[in-house]
């Protein structure tokens, strides 16, 4: 067996994508405790959604199923990603409206949900986003042009690729 077939057998490839959204909650994490930028709600839905894509490659990665499991679990993890991606767009596309169309800005999530705000207002703050989504507070510093939901969206295609191959491979 060459280490190419070795390092790309299909629980070594869920271990792979459990170990990149990690990676990218870890990244997320950084940027909100040591660089002090505050998710928006759709940052937090990317985040939920970078996690579920994890989990399920984990559980995927322990099972270890055959055929029919790894399809499963390719299609799921796969499912979570262009969720996750979708909520990436949605912030890409308020970034990008010109500044009389931006939404509103709410109250921060914490602050809605100890004041007993309405539970659909929490929901469209998070399926939809606010005004805090639509600000631009960080550009990567190799390229200067990406920004974070553009990085995301970039993570969940590359996700999305690699989980669709899972799904779709022989052995």
């Amino acid at each position: 067996m060459s280490a190419a077939t070795t390092i790309l057998k299909p629980r070594l490839v869920n271990l792979y994508i459990f170990l990149f959204c990690a990676a990218m909650i870890a990244i997320a994490l950084y940027m909100e405790n040591a660089l002090m930028l505050e998710p928006c709600p759709l940052c937090i839905m990317q985040r939920v959604f970078f996690i579920a894509t994890g989990v399920i490659a984990l559980i995927g990665a322990i099972h270890n199923p055959g055929a029919r499991g790894r399809t499963v679990y390719g299609l799921l993890s796969g499912l979570m990603a262009v969720i996750g991606g979708g909520f990436a767009i949605q912030q890409i596309h308020l970034q990008m409206l010109p500044p009389d169309r931006v939404p509103a800005c709410e109250p921060g999530l914490a602050y809605m949900w100890e004041a007993d705000f309405p539970m659909k207002r929490i929901l469209k703050a998070l399926f939809y986003g606010d005004g805090s989504c639509a600000e631009i507070t960080w550009r990567d510093p190799l390229f200067h042009f990406f920004t974070i939901p553009q990085l995301a969206l970039v993570g969940f295609v590359m996700l999305l690729a690699v989980c669709v191959w899972q799904a779709r491979r022989k052995a």
